[in-house]
């Protein structure tokens, strides 16, 4: 499986698990648009917090290696990573080769 594919796969699991929690009106929806953050995303601050965690630890697990997410450096970012599946399955993919690199 190409590494970008098991990222998504990762965040799709997180994703689960967050919807388990949720009734089914407010399911988040599994896609590469779906957005995370912001008034349209559908999440609220405890599931972002939630999802972010999750999503950590399914990279421990899968990539043996840990990273924070919700670090200086996203903040920083011109654009946040957290912006929608997409902007955040680039970015972790971005952490593991920087990591992979080191």
């Amino acid at each position: 499986m190409r590494q970008k594919d098991k990222i998504e796969q990762i965040i799709f699991s997180a994703i689960d698990e967050i919807n388990d929690s949720l009734p089914k009106s407010n399911y988040v929806n599994k896609s590469y648009d779906t957005k995370l953050l912001g008034g349209s995303s559908g999440l609220d601050s405890l599931a972002f917090v939630n999802l972010i965690v999750g999503i950590e630890h399914n990279i421990e697990d899968v990539f043996n290696f840990q990273i924070t997410l919700a670090d200086e450096r996203a903040m920083s970012e011109k654009n946040s990573p957290f912006r929608s599946v997409k902007s955040l399955s680039e970015y972790i993919e971005k952490l593991i080769e920087e990591n992979y690199d080191e």
